[in-house]
């Protein structure tokens, strides 16, 4: 089982101590929000879990507390952007969180840490020259750190127009697209770093770019000594090439309030203290809810031992 931590939520970032008892507890409830009074209760077991894959903007909180996880194998996805606030309001800045990448690779291998920039959004302050100036300044800090880049463009979503609109954010027309491509590839050439984009179904081959797999079971294997192929998870969007996995974060429990997250809009409303000892991360078992327990999957045919 691979377990996902988080695209829902920054956990990393807000919520290491509770992980980190879930941990000692051995399991965890994740209410599927599809279907909310259906609980699935997930096994975090190191016997059960394949790998874990972190997603987080500020790992400096789970940066004391990566011994809790010496019986897991892992990596992670760091969004590491060039716009500070008023863009991404709650986010250190952007000099501690480069020596925040730096130091989680030196800690696990710059091969584990993969560094995310998305989504790439325009306005009038940020043009097509000002990311490509600021990528290449951080492919400067990074390129001993990482061995892959990830890029997306944003998707305007209804729940998230008006904010947008409000900042004046717009979408990249395709030539646009185009053109960070090329120049982000030349970027990465130069700094010997592998470019892909995460759930784009544009083709970018012409420049070098691969479709990427956050979840990726093929970097899995290579890390992890593991053999064999996974499916791709059905309940992503369809360009989204990430092979199956449990994601045991919860929607509007993050604050870094980044006015382009479809995840944490709206999240006002949901208390920032969180009880460690529940099982659901920042919500309780409720009258009508069932606990359904997670089935254990084996994903890979030589799946390790981790003892």
């Amino acid at each position: 089982m691979i377990i996902s931590i988080s695209r829902r939520t920054d956990i990393p970032a807000f919520h290491t101590a509770w992980l980190i008892h879930k941990i000692k507890v051995g399991h965890v409830y994740v209410r599927n929000p599809m279907n909310p009074h259906q609980v699935s209760k997930v096994s975090l077991k190191p016997k059960d879990v394949a790998c874990i894959v972190f997603w987080t903007k500020n790992p400096l909180p789970l940066l004391n507390q990566l011994e809790a996880l010496r019986e897991y194998k892992y990596y992670f996805q760091f969004t590491l952007n060039a716009y500070g606030k008023p863009i991404e309001k709650n986010l250190p800045d952007a000099k501690s969180l480069i020596e925040a990448f730096k130091q989680l690779s030196n800690r696990i291998g710059k091969n584990k840490v993969i560094w995310r920039y998305d989504p790439i959004l325009l306005s009038q302050e940020m043009d097509l020259e000002y990311h490509v100036r600021h990528f290449r300044m951080l492919a400067n800090e990074l390129k001993d750190y990482t061995e892959r880049c990830i890029i997306s463009f944003i998707d305007v979503y209804p729940k998230i127009r008006k904010r947008l609109n409000q900042n004046g954010i717009r979408g990249l027309t395709e030539s646009e697209i185009r053109y960070i491509a090329e120049r982000f590839s030349n970027i990465c050439r130069d700094f010997g770093i592998e470019l892909q984009t995460c759930s784009e179904a544009i083709d970018l081959n012409a420049y070098n770019i691969k479709h990427g797999k956050c979840i990726d079971d093929q970097l899995i294997c290579r890390l992890f000594g593991y053999s064999g192929e996974i499916a791709k998870d059905k309940n992503q969007r369809v360009a989204c090439g990430c092979v199956k996995s449990v994601d045991i974060g919860a929607y509007n429990t993050c604050y870094h309030d980044c006015v382009y997250c479809y995840a944490c809009f709206g999240n006002t409303s949901r208390p920032k203290s969180v009880d460690i000892e529940s099982l659901l991360l920042n919500d309780t078992i409720g009258e009508g809810d069932k606990i359904y327990e997670r089935k254990v999957e084996k994903l890979f045919t030589d799946q390790l031992s981790f003892f």
